[in-house]
C-alpha cells in the first residue's frame, strides 16, 4: 500500500517488545495495529510513535487488527502543555471511543489536524474541539436536528433539552429550570459552533449528542480537566 498520513491516538504495551496502537488515518479512519518491536530501547520507531506527531504508515492484515510495516515521521510534533495537552488527550480519546474501525472519515482527519494547530492558543481551543466533535457526529449520522420532537420549528421564547435518541430537542415547562433557549439553538443551527457567546451551549449540545456514542464509562481526559479546573479555583 502507499504510505498513508496518520496520527497516533493511543498506545499500550503488547507482549515484551511490541505495542498495540490506535491510529487515525486519512483514508481508512481509525486503524488498530500491532507495532512490533517498538518497545525496544534501540527501536528507531519508538521515538516516532508519539501522540500528536504526524506520521506516514503502511500495514498488512485482513482482519481488524493490522500489523504495521512502515512508520515514518512526517513533520514536527505539536508542542502542548497544561490545558492544551489535556485537550489533545480529549480529542484522542473521543476519536478512539466514538469512531468504528476502518470507517473512512477524511473530514474528521482534517479537523483533527486543525485541532492540533489550535491547541497551543487558548482562545482557539474550544471552537476547534467543537468543530471536531461536529465532524464526528456528521460522520456517524448523529448530528443534532434543530427542531422539536414533533419536527416543529424551535420557539425562541422556550427552553429545550436535547434528546439524543431522537436527535431533536424537547421543550421544557416554564417552571422547569435548565435547558437552552430556542433563540440560542437557532443560532447554533446556522453552523457557527465557534461564535462568540455560544461556547457554553455548543459544548452542552455536542456533549449530549456524543454521549450515546461514547458509552457509560467516563472519559479519563475529562476527569483530568475537571481536576485541573478545581486546582485553579483552589
Amino acid at each position: 500500500m502507499t504510505p498513508e498520513p496518520a496520527f497516533l491516538l493511543h498506545k499500550q504495551p503488547y507482549r515484551e517488545t511490541s505495542a498495540l496502537v490506535e491510529l487515525l488515518t486519512l483514508e481508512h479512519g481509525r486503524v488498530r495495529a500491532v507495532a512490533q518491536g517498538v518497545q525496544r530501547p534501540s527501536s528507531r520507531s519508538r521515538a516516532r510513535l508519539q501522540p500528536f506527531a504526524p506520521l506516514h504508515v503502511t500495514w498488512v492484515g485482513e482482519g481488524d487488527l493490522k500489523r504495521l510495516r512502515l512508520m515514518e515521521s512526517h513533520g514536527g510534533t505539536a508542542l502542548l502543555a497544561g490545558e492544551g495537552l489535556l485537550c489533545g488527550f480529549y480529542a484522542n480519546e473521543l476519536l478512539t471511543r466514538a469512531l468504528p474501525l476502518l470507517l473512512p472519515v477524511r473530514e474528521v482527519f482534517a479537523f483533527y489536524a486543525a485541532v492540533l494547530d489550535a491547541l497551543p492558543r487558548p482562545e482557539a481551543r474550544a471552537p476547534a474541539l467543537r468543530r471536531l466533535e461536529v465532524a464526528v457526529l456528521e460522520a456517524l449520522d448523529a448530528t443534532p436536528l434543530f427542531c422539536d420532537l414533533n419536527d416543529a420549528e424551535l420557539d425562541p421564547q422556550r427552553r429545550y433539552v436535547y434528546r439524543a435518541e431522537a436527535r431533536r430537542f424537547a421543550a421544557l415547562d416554564a417552571a422547569t429550570p435548565g435547558g437552552i433557549d430556542g433563540r440560542t439553538l437557532r443560532l447554533l443551527a446556522q453552523g457557527d459552533w465557534g461564535a462568540p457567546g455560544l461556547a457554553g451551549p455548543a459544548k452542552s449540545v455536542t456533549r449530549a449528542a456524543l454521549g450515546p456514542l461514547l458509552g457509560n464509562a467516563p472519559l479519563r481526559s475529562r476527569e483530568l480537566m475537571q481536576r485541573l479546573a478545581a486546582r485553579r479555583r483552589g
